[in-house]
């Protein structure tokens, strides 16, 4: 028993964190070259995938409800040594995605049109924004569950898999992008659609290649009876976690919705700048990203296991390594902004809007590192309304409430709605810390952080 408790809470940082560094860098890259290939053949093009985007991101929290709180229960389960339990967990969070993937599948293909009109957009760049939505759309579906599984492998520690997997799928997409975008043999033009249908075609790999791992990995057996027979303790306890997790996220891609649709008054290369920059900035808080996600898992199972003063030390010393980490980033950034944006469109407007919106990342960066980290650790304690109740006063209140006032009334155009997106960073990641350090778990002492079931302790 020992020996498997050790196996997990022994686990270094840098081995959880490296692949999962790598995977996120691909799957930015993925959609990265997508928007620079696209810019390519269209900044209308690129701009309506982008806002396209942004809709499908938000359906797709709702699949994060299951594979947060399920990251999180199985990883405080393997800390306290209940590996049954875990894998109970697996089953369930997999059942769940399957029927939240269908639902959100349905409604994207049959409403996302009227859903994509609240942006406002026109000509082409509605029309290629609603191409991308009718094919990626239904695709949502194997997203659900790569998400599940995903989240299965992390929380046992099987981060190298899941960056095996994106390796392919970035393979996959990029091939695809330059059939669609480039004529390339002589093949036709199809832009938009042939963009949407090798993401399609990626994500339905995934799914095979991540039911593969999950069964050799960790000897799960994914079947037919884990989508009709979830267990229903599991599922509430999931969703204890999940759903206000998820409320953190969902809260901001709904601001943001309303900040798209500020940019988009404000003009079509605004907006199209808006796309590049978002992609480039990810760049700067990739490693926090990657470091933030290990740190969770860590958490979670030092949690598990009871050693609360490991904890908090582990999420002190991870921040200060990503506040670092994601400031010499986004100078490096601003520094060589032109060169970047140069990459991506030859407008000479959009990069004069960029140039100054890109310098403002500096200031954001180290905010949002506290924002990541430790928010990110605080529901690995249990601790999971508070970043929802914080976020959504300071996304709402500041990020928005700003975006307009030095955007649009103060006529700061982007670098405006970028700077105020930086207040609402560094306000939450301020309330964040003082948290983390009041040590949130003592409040939930009296709560088992690890659900048991009797008889279900296994070696």
């Amino acid at each position: 028993m020992e020996t498997q408790t050790n196996k997990y809470q022994e686990q270094s940082l840098f081995s959880i964190t490296w692949p999962l560094f790598i995977e996120l860098a691909l799957r930015i890259g993925m959609g990265i070259i997508a928007t620079l290939m696209l810019g390519q053949y269209s900044d209308d093009a690129a701009a309506g995938v982008g806002v396209a985007n942004q809709l499908l991101t938000i359906f797709i929290i709702v699949f994060n409800v299951t594979s947060i709180g399920g990251t999180v229960l199985i990883s405080q389960n393997l800390g306290a040594n209940r590996l049954q339990r875990a894998h109970q967990l697996a089953h369930s969070v997999f059942g769940l995605n399957f029927w939240f993937g269908i639902t959100v599948g349905v409604i994207v293909v049959v409403f996302g049109e009227p859903l994509l009109n609240l942006f406002n957009t026109q000509g082409k760049v509605h029309e290629y924004g609603l191409t991308f939505i009718r094919i990626t759309g239904g695709s949502l579906f194997f997203e659900s569950l790569s998400l599940a599984l995903s989240a299965v492998l992390r929380s046992h520690g099987f981060t190298k898999e899941s960056m095996i997997v994106t390796v392919a799928m970035d393979f996959i997409s990029v091939a695809g992008n330059i059939l669609a975008t480039t004529g390339i043999f002589g093949l036709p033009i199809t832009g938009v659609m042939g963009v949407s249908w090798a993401i399609v075609i990626a994500r339905a790999f995934a799914i095979v290649a991540l039911i593969y791992f999950v069964y050799s990995r960790l000897l799960l057996k994914i079947e037919l009876k884990d989508i009709f027979k979830m267990n229903k303790p599991d599922i509430r306890e999931v969703l204890a976690i999940g759903v206000p997790s998820a409320g953190e996220n969902l809260s901001y891609q709904f601001s943001q919705l309303v900040i798209t649709g500020i940019v988009v008054a404000i003009g079509t290369d605004a907006l199209a700048a808006r796309v590049y920059i978002l992609n480039i900035s990810m760049f700067a808080f990739l490693f926090t990203l990657a470091i933030a996600q290990g740190t969770q898992l860590l958490v979670a199972r030092y949690i598990g296991g009871k050693q609360y003063e490991r904890a908090l030390k582990r999420g002190v010393k991870t921040l200060k390594i990503a506040m670092l980490t994601s400031l010499g980033a986004s100078l490096l950034i601003a520094v060589t902004g032109t060169s970047i944006l140069k990459v991506f469109t030859a407008n000479a407007n959009i990069i004069a809007i960029g140039i100054p919106v890109l310098w403002s990342v500096v200031f954001i960066e180290p905010g949002r590192a506290m924002n990541i980290v430790l928010m990110s650790s605080l529901k690995s304690a249990g601790d999971v309304r508070f970043p929802v109740i914080i976020g959504m006063i300071s996304m709402w209140g500041v990020a928005v409430v700003l975006s307009y006032l030095l955007g649009v009334h103060f006529g700061l155009g982007l670098l405006g709605i970028w700077l105020a997106q930086g207040a609402d960073e560094w306000f939450r990641g301020i309330f964040a810390i003082k948290r983390w350090l009041s040590s949130p778990w003592e409040r939930g002492k009296k709560r088992k952080p690890v659900p048991h079931v009797p008889g279900k302790v296994s070696s």
